[in-house]
């Protein structure tokens, strides 16, 4: 069913304005709260292979992924994970400012935070976005391990970032919603691209 690009973006598309709804009221429900101590609670033992897993959801992992397929012939999907993860990450900024919802530290008493503190807003989580964009993108072109450790991945990276004390779970799953449908959308482009070109559509 996620093969088909609509159905991402349809799937992306409500779960975001249903946790942006969510998250505006700056408030966070008990079982939201409940997860994230359970996460953020953790212990320091974990917090190396934890930044090391954080990284793939940073703006630097973009052009990384996309130069992993260039070099592998796959000119097409390299311009899908460069488009979607950049897109992805610059359109996060913009859903920060309209949502507005502070970072944990603000809004529940004794979060852990690891790291360097993060500057500016909670929702949405960018990682968790360029994560999603880039997995999502990357999938169908893998094989059976490259697939199990992307789908383990992705919620992996963001769960690192209810971990160091960044993000709450409403911000995760509203910053992977994000990355789904703006790969949709990228993807969407590049078959109806192809198919205008008289080449062979985007494969999925």
């Amino acid at each position: 069913m996620l093969a088909d690009p609509q159905v991402r973006l349809g799937i992306g598309t409500a779960a975001l304005v249903v946790t942006a709804l969510a998250a505006h009221h700056d408030r966070v429900s008990e079982g939201e709260a409940s997860v994230f101590r359970a996460v953020n609670g953790l212990p320091d033992a974990v917090r190396a292979p934890a930044w090391a897993i954080m990284q793939s959801g940073t703006l630097g992992a973009v052009p990384v992924a996309a130069g992993a397929a260039w070099l592998a012939g796959d000119r097409e999907l390299a311009g899908v994970l460069l488009a979607s993860g950049t897109s992805t990450w610059a359109l996060a900024k913009l859903v920060k400012q309209l949502v507005r919802r502070p970072r944990p530290a603000d809004l529940l008493a004794g979060t852990r935070r690891r790291g360097r503190e993060a500057a500016g807003l909670g929702y949405l989580s960018g990682h968790a976005g360029v994560a999603a964009a880039l997995g999502a993108a990357a999938l169908p072109h893998l094989g059976p391990a490259g697939r199990a450790l992307t789908v383990t991945a992705i919620p992996l990276v963001g769960l690192t970032r209810l971990y160091v004390g960044a993000h709450l779970p409403l911000d995760i799953v509203g910053g992977a919603a994000l990355g789904l449908a703006v790969e949709a959308l990228v993807s969407l482009a590049a078959s109806g691209k192809a198919h205008a070109c008289g080449a062979p559509p985007y494969s999925r």
